[in-house]
């Protein structure tokens, strides 16, 4: 599959403190969160199918830190948005952080935006800005 920049649409049914690894523990609200990823190394988007996988329950390994997220059992992939070819991570981090309430020190740990995850508490605007940044969905 082709290489590009990815954001999960990620629902979370109920309140956990989630740990996130080195990260630590994090307190999270129910509602929508928007994780921005990329995939330029072998296999490309095909990280997105690892990530649907996870949040299914269908595997235990954690090497991000959305895979703790992903791993809780109140969460779920509701959509995934891309932009086939073009490294766009931090600047849709960053435009969404802008519309979204961002959660600090998460996604970005080989960059210096302050997160790749941002929380909002309904859907729509969120997926709305997400159709309007990416070029396509998976």
């Amino acid at each position: 599959m082709q290489p590009g920049t990815y954001t999960l649409l990620v629902a979370l049914d109920d309140a956990p403190s989630i740990t996130f690894g080195a990260a630590g523990t994090r307190s999270l609200d129910a509602g929508w969160y928007a994780y921005t990823g990329s995939a330029f190394g072998p296999g490309g988007l095909t990280r997105v199918q690892r990530h649907r996988e996870l949040a299914a329950g269908e595997r235990d390994a954690r090497h991000w830190h959305i895979d703790y997220l992903l791993g809780h059992p109140a969460a779920s992939v509701d959509a995934v948005y891309a932009t086939t070819h073009d490294d766009v991570e931090c600047a849709t981090a960053r435009l969404l952080a802008d519309d979204a309430t961002p959660v600090p020190g998460l996604g970005a740990s080989d960059c210096t935006c302050e997160t790749h995850l941002v929380f909002a508490p309904t859907r729509d605007a969120l997926a709305q800005r997400l159709a309007e940044i990416h070029d396509t969905s998976l």
